[in-house]
């Protein structure tokens, strides 16, 4: 991807116009709708899992996993009265206002945990269209019509193993299989390919756009033309107990826009086991390179390792926070450490338990910019400064809580 250059002087105005522009949106206002050439990644925090909801500068539309469990009422974001599925379609349905269709032109699925994706055991809504249990994606999907899926498995889903016996994907499935039925198209996650995920409206007034597909199922980039490598050993080399975990196989993309660069990784881990193939986090870092905002993976937990930080030396981290683990204590340490890399860095956790508060000591927390609500990253036109707004999360009025940057991109 061509990168446009542009002079020190050019990238200071640009951000002072941000500014004045910004000024006229305060703490307290309602979020500003999305304008064609702006870039919106919304975190939305349901309190039962991830969900990612990116509007592209042209209006193209994505979703990145839609996750639902846990049991804690006490947690449910903005309340339990609805399921998360409903939660998270109501909230896409309000940032597409300013679009004509009202539609998911891509849904990408990182992996198939119910955080990302959604339980059955939660749920005792059925679609009247597909037979399906609604929960998760498969609720958003029957809310808001989708215009293709990706996954890192479709259509044979038996890496490392056949999952037939699993029931949440066998819904999963069950859902997919209807769409492709009524209009919608399939694909498996194509590694190292930067055509899965286009723009779809105006794509020529936006050359400096691409999303980069990193890695899924231990085959990661090569940050060559579309070529790709194995990072795992083949299957019939290990035993079942050797082989690669659910979080591991996560799909990984970058999203570029200009200068700025965003990395959401799934749950990739680095399991504490640098240098083997066990660790799939540092290569994907290492290939990834320098990024504006990083995703914190897998919640920050059993990840984020010093390779993986090192590498992508973010900005800004998000943590996508809902169990008492997100994050934990190593992970969080990383992403603060000077000592990894230089430079001033801001961590924004959607939500911290009491509990966690605890366990990570006033010093950490303290270093945490914001630590409840949802997480939006507006990146300006052309991609050359962006900020990070908060907005309240236990109501839909989407009122502001915080506003931070302008942040200038790399």
């Amino acid at each position: 991807m061509k990168r446009v250059k542009f002079s020190s002087l050019t990238i200071l105005l640009l951000i002072c116009s941000f500014v004045m522009t910004r000024a006229q949106v305060k703490t307290g206002d309602v979020y500003p709708d999305w304008k064609a050439g702006y870039m919106d990644i919304h975190h939305i925090n349901t309190g039962k899992g991830e969900c990612v909801f990116v509007l592209m500068p042209d209006g193209t539309t994505m979703m990145i996993d839609a996750g639902e469990t846990g049991t804690d009422k006490r947690n449910f974001k903005p309340d339990s009265s609805r399921s998360s599925g409903e939660w998270i379609s109501r909230y896409i349905l309000r940032m597409m206002r300013p679009l004509s269709e009202k539609k998911l032109d891509y849904m990408l699925l990182t992996h198939f945990h119910d955080d990302h994706m959604g339980n059955i055991q939660l749920s005792n809504k059925k679609s009247d269209k597909g037979g399906y249990i609604l929960t998760g994606i498969t609720e958003v999907g029957e809310l808001i019509s989708f215009g293709k899926i990706v996954d890192r498995n479709w259509p044979d889903y038996n890496y490392p193993f056949p999952m037939s016996e699993n029931p949440n994907l066998q819904n999963y499935i069950r859902f997919v299989n209807w769409q492709i039925l009524n209009g919608a198209k399939a694909e498996q996650f194509d590694v190292g390919s930067s055509q899965q995920f286009k723009l779809l409206r105006q794509a020529d007034q936006y050359p400096g756009f691409e999303i980069r597909n990193i890695a899924a199922n231990g085959v990661v980039w090569t940050g060559v033309h579309n070529n790709t490598r194995n990072h795992f050993p083949p299957i019939d080399k290990l035993t079942k107990e050797e082989y690669p975990e659910e979080n591991a196989c996560s799909a990984a993309i970058r999203i570029s826009y200009g200068k700025f660069d965003y990395f959401n990784g799934g749950d990739i881990v680095h399991t504490y086991s640098p240098g083997t193939w066990m660790d799939i986090e540092t290569p994907v870092g290492l290939v990834t390179g320098p990024l504006d905002v990083c995703e914190a993976n897998h919640h920050g937990k059993d990840a984020m390792g010093k390779g993986f930080i090192q590498a992508v030396r973010p900005r800004v981290f998000v943590i996508q926070g809902f169990a008492l683990s997100h994050p934990d204590a190593i992970a969080l340490r990383n992403m603060l450490s000077h000592s990894i890399y230089a430079g001033e860095r801001d961590v924004f956790t959607s939500h911290l338990f009491d509990a966690n508060r605890l366990v990570l000591g006033k010093r950490l927390v303290d270093q945490l910019k914001s630590t409840e609500g949802h997480i939006v990253i507006r990146v300006y036109p052309g991609g050359d400064a962006y900020e990070i707004y908060i907005l309240d999360d236990s109501s839909e009025n989407f009122t502001i809580r915080g506003i931070h940057g302008p942040y200038e991109s790399r």
